[in-house]
């Protein structure tokens, strides 16, 4: 009985010993492979990159038949970024996430005043100094906490028909990811 206990313990010590040095091992691979990291290799900081039908070399595609995506990267260290987009489209939504891919703030046109995008993504501070410099803001946009400076924001537009792909693709790129001059 306590040759098999001992054989038990023994088995699953080593066991673990090893399913910890694969885990050790493979985790290089998965280093890199996180939305925010792919989306910074494009290189293109505070403006949107539109994604096709069909995947790109980072992998990122529209993904349903019937919306049009693209995404954004900042940075919001110095200074606030600010985003605005206007189209006639029958559903638009965005939502904000951290460097981590972590949800910090989601919206559709449904919600937005006049059904266009207008919102101000900014440290606590800049935020702070943003309602104190100008407080008709808080009426024109929407003010987001980041509670971290790197992110990335992702823009989808409804296209439910091939009539409605044009005006899709010119909300989209006539869509703004730029820094607050407020």
């Amino acid at each position: 009985m306590i040759r098999a206990g001992l054989f038990a313990i023994l088995t699953g010590l080593v066991g673990a010993a090893v399913l910890h040095l694969v885990i050790i091992l493979a985790l290089p691979s998965f280093t890199g492979l996180d939305s925010y990291t792919r989306l910074a290799t494009y290189d293109a900081p505070n403006r949107f990159i539109i994604f096709g039908d069909k995947a790109d070399e980072m992998g990122f595609s529209n993904g349903d038949p019937y919306l049009r995506t693209a995404a954004c990267v900042f940075d919001v260290g110095e200074r606030p970024m600010h985003l605005m987009a206007a189209g006639s489209v029958p559903f638009w939504s965005f939502a904000v996430y951290d460097s981590s891919s972590n949800e910090v703030f989601s919206m559709n046109d449904r919600s937005a005043a006049g059904g266009e995008l207008d919102a101000i993504i900014a440290s606590p501070q800049q935020l702070a100094a943003i309602r104190k410099t100008n407080p008709d803001v808080i009426s024109e946009s929407v003010l987001i906490e980041m509670p971290r400076p790197e992110g990335y924001v992702v823009l989808r537009a409804l296209s439910p028909a091939p009539s409605f792909e044009e005006p899709a693709k010119e909300f989209l790129m006539e869509a703004s990811c730029e820094v607050y001059e407020g």
